[in-house]
């Protein structure tokens, strides 16, 4: 490339100028070029370090504590049916009134049952009578033995329609079953009751119960027996909603839903408060008792197909894998049954692309009782 200078203000001429590079000076430009790429470019690559977060797994001495909801029901309920058809002549109880055990709370018309049971009777009489005068003439030769069964299978005939009849009689006169109160009337005196008719509702109310369903984790730290804490809402209004009551469990239930892993456990509320009625909303605080649990932040919890795992950070600082198995979830943090020792180092920030006997460099340490 040349330009025409003249002078001190020497300008390229556009229209003379030509697009020509002599030998030694396009050399030169390659020399220099390689020599500045030689400078910028460095010896060695040094891999960036692959920073993470750790946490200390620790032993603490704690008590898990979980809220369900329920409702309130009678300990015991019955429905009272009829076991003959009639019509009803006296119901004396309503809702709410109250009802001793062995009192009467319903009968039904009897007489016509009553007639059928004094024809039983009369037979019955007269099969004794013919029995003691067959038994007479057999002594004396005068009649068979074919007789005498005969009598002697009519009496068993008529003794035995009536103690039928006498039991069907008794289902007329309906009695409590329990000390309870009246909560369901179905009808009234004057209506025809047919048979396995429902027309009364009994409870007993000195115990309320409520079931609750919790994880099969915590049903195996629970007793029957223990203290919990209620609350009924419809009791209390204000800040004085927040002061509690006490039940105890009363049973756990045996077996354990395959689907959902949980269990049934009664808790009963006696002696019943003042107020708290059956069908009311509660809501109740099961509380384990106390013990030491190795817990690390459930965010340090890593899943595969196979198992749960963690990565621990050696004394080395590399990554290794460990599987692990797990038991409450206690707020942010697990339970870990197995597969851990106190004071190992958890990563708990850094996953991304972290590989087993990864070399890493701790940039930071979190408490384990830290909320993240």
């Amino acid at each position: 490339m040349s330009f025409t200078i003249r002078g001190q203000a020497a300008k390229p001429n556009l229209k003379r100028m030509k697009f020509t590079v002599k030998t030694p000076l396009l050399v030169l430009l390659l020399i220099t070029l390689a020599a500045c790429e030689r400078e910028s470019s460095p010896t060695t690559t040094q891999p960036r370090p692959h920073l993470v977060e750790v946490v200390e797994a620790q032993r603490i001495d704690l008590s898990v504590r979980r809220e369900r909801t329920g409702t309130l029901r009678a300990i015991q309920e019955i429905q009272i049916f009829t076991q003959e058809e009639g019509q009803i002549t006296e119901l004396p109880f309503f809702e709410g009134d109250r009802v001793k055990r062995g009192e009467v709370i319903a009968k039904l018309d009897d007489r016509l049952l009553r007639a059928q049971l004094n024809r039983a009777l009369a037979l019955q009489k007269k099969s004794e009578t013919d029995l003691n005068r067959i038994r007479d003439l057999v002594e004396r030769r005068l009649t068979t033995a074919a007789e005498l069964t005969q009598i002697e299978t009519d009496l068993a005939i008529a003794q035995a329609d009536v103690a039928a009849l006498e039991t069907r009689l008794g289902f007329l006169t309906l009695r409590s079953p329990i000390d309870g109160v009246v909560t369901e009337r179905r009808s009234e005196p004057g209506n025809i009751a047919d048979r396995y008719a429902h027309i009364m509702t009994l409870a007993d109310q000195q115990t309320l119960i409520t079931e609750v369903r919790l994880s099969e984790l915590l049903l195996n730290h629970l007793s029957v027996g223990d203290t919990v804490e209620l609350y009924i809402d419809a009791l209390r209004t204000g800040s004085a909603a927040q002061t509690p009551l006490y039940g105890e469990i009363s049973r756990i239930y045996p077996d354990i839903d395959p689907m959902t892993r949980t269990g049934t456990v009664e808790i009963a509320l006696h002696p019943v408060p003042l107020g708290a009625r059956a069908g009311q909303f509660v809501r109740v605080i099961l509380q384990t008792q106390r013990s030491e649990r190795l817990l690390i932040p459930f965010i340090a919890l890593r899943r595969s197909t196979a198992h749960p795992y963690v990565f621990i950070i050696d004394d080395d600082n590399r990554a290794q894998t460990r599987a692990v198995q797990t038991g409450l979830e206690i707020g942010d943090q697990i339970e870990i049954l197995e597969g851990l020792e106190p004071g190992e180092r958890l990563v708990i920030r850094g996953f991304t692309n972290l590989r087993d006997n990864q070399q890493v460099t701790i940039v930071g340490s979190a408490s384990n009782g830290s909320n993240r």
